[in-house]
């Protein structure tokens, strides 16, 4: 950024310098015109006065203008443009309109409004070229002398030929520096993305982008949420490493945490860290979509991940790792801090507080394949996935039994016919699967329901 800061600077510096030099070579082409037309006699004597005028008449304007062009530097080049013009046409009037000055004088103002700005630039110089000739021509009469000598003719056309070919000639210089300045840029750019994209792996993409989108600032800052809690590990995974090699270990956790990252994010969630064969993960931040979505999200990315691990061992089992894996997960809905933790020179964007410690903490009672969930979560998405009360568990750092739910599956993928039913009511809460339930303990089921629905029956003739 600095680099381009530079040359521009540098360009704004440049740019007047260069515009001066060719005022002062367009105005020495006026005096030697002139010069010559006198030692010819075609103008007056009394016009000699124009020479020195128009040698000193570049510097004075550049120095005058000096103040302004910092702070207005096109302002200022189109200016000096409508002054030059209208010295040109005080200068047609005086040399007589002779025709090849004449031309060579529009032709030099045409280049030179051409050059520094636009079509509009030429339009205006070519109105302040004849409001010159009107004034002038309120003073001097006007007059055409079509007729120039060959050396005022010469002089005109040789000088002004050489300061459109050395005009044109820095023009494409200026051109090549520029096209030189814009691949470096380029270049810068390219590298720079490159960069990014090599640091936004060690960044969740949420927020990477946000950092990028100058939404979110990078400075120690944190803020309470309500965010939904995910964490999962590989239940045995200390046994395996202990029977695998590094490389292969190494290249199964690899394959793992890939695939779990792909369906964090495919569902929208922000990947916190990973340590060892451990996932954590939250919802809520830096976007959110209201806690129910955000909870039902980190729910069904838990249900993908349960089922993707299916795939994942038909390809360990086909590189001869035939013991099983299964992951266990824990997910809790709550307040949290989320932000940047750490110092100024090194920072780690992460959340901490009491939810967080549950949602690891029902990780680690879960059982294999397993998803266990905290009764706040429960909540927020029980009317979109069939859960199973699992009553109270304590809970370490917890002063109170915590109630917990093992997710089942998403409700419209159980079908019409299956195996579940699940109600619930103030006072009542009933979880039943058919399929669960073995032979021997159908009649102790039975007579479980039956002696509820002989309470609720007394109770409700009483």
């Amino acid at each position: 950024m600095s680099t381009v800061t530079g040359e521009r600077r540098n360009g704004l510096a440049t740019r007047p310098l260069r515009e001066y030099y060719a005022r002062v070579f367009a105005y020495l082409i006026c005096a030697a015109t002139l010069a010559a037309g006198v030692y010819t006699q075609q103008f007056a004597l009394n016009l000699l006065w124009m020479v020195p005028y128009a040698l000193l008449y570049p510097h004075f304007a550049y120095h005058l203008s000096y103040r302004f062009k910092r702070e207005h530097p096109e302002r200022t080049s189109q200016t000096l443009l409508c002054l030059d013009a209208l010295n040109a046409g005080a200068g047609i009037v005086l040399l007589g309109c002779t025709l090849v000055p004449s031309m060579m004088f529009v032709l030099t103002l045409t280049f030179s409004a051409l050059v520094i700005g636009s079509l509009r630039n030429l339009l205006m110089t070519m109105l302040m070229v004849a409001i010159g000739v009107g004034l002038t021509s309120l003073l001097v009469p006007l007059r055409f002398d079509n007729d120039a000598s060959f050396l005022v003719s010469a002089v005109s056309i040789l000088l002004t030929s050489l300061y459109v070919c050395v005009t044109a000639y820095y023009v494409h210089q200026q051109g090549v520096r520029l096209a030189q300045a814009r691949s470096e840029v380029e270049a810068q750019q390219a590298k720079a993305a490159k960069l990014a994209r090599n640091l936004a792996k060690y960044l969740s993409p949420q927020v990477w982008e946000s950092i990028f989108s100058g939404k979110r600032t990078v400075r120690l800052e944190t803020q309470r949420k309500k965010l939904t809690v995910f964490f999962s590990d590989i239940k045995g995974f200390t046994e395996l490493s202990e029977e695998l090699e590094a490389e292969a270990l190494t290249d199964l956790l690899n394959t793992y945490l890939n695939e779990m990252s792909k369906i964090t994010l495919k569902y929208g969630g922000t990947i916190d860290k990973f340590v060892g064969d451990c996932v954590m993960v939250f919802f809520g931040d830096p976007a959110s979509q209201g806690a129910k979505k955000d909870a039902v999200a980190a729910v069904s990315m838990a249900i993908a991940m349960r089922k993707h691990m299916k795939v994942l061992r038909q390809q360990w089992r086909a590189q001869g790792i035939t013991k099983p894996m299964e992951i266990r997960m824990g997910i809790n809905t709550g307040y949290c801090t989320v932000g940047n933790f750490g110092a100024d020179t090194r920072m780690d964007y992460t959340i901490i507080g009491r939810e967080v410690n549950l949602a690891s903490r029902l990780e680690s009672s879960a059982e294999a394949g397993e998803i266990l969930i905290s009764h706040e979560t429960y909540s927020l998405v029980k009317d979109v996935i069939m859960c199973r009360d699992k009553g109270q568990i304590t809970v370490k750092g917890f002063t109170r039994p915590v109630q917990i739910y093992q997710v089942v599956d998403f409700r419209r993928d159980l079908g019409a016919t299956n195996s579940f039913v699940e109600h619930e009511l103030p006072g009542f809460s009933m979880y039943l699967d058919t399929n669960g339930v073995q032979n021997f303990d159908k009649e102790r089921v039975i007579q479980a329901l039956n002696q509820a629905a002989d309470k609720l029956r007394d109770k409700v003739i009483m």
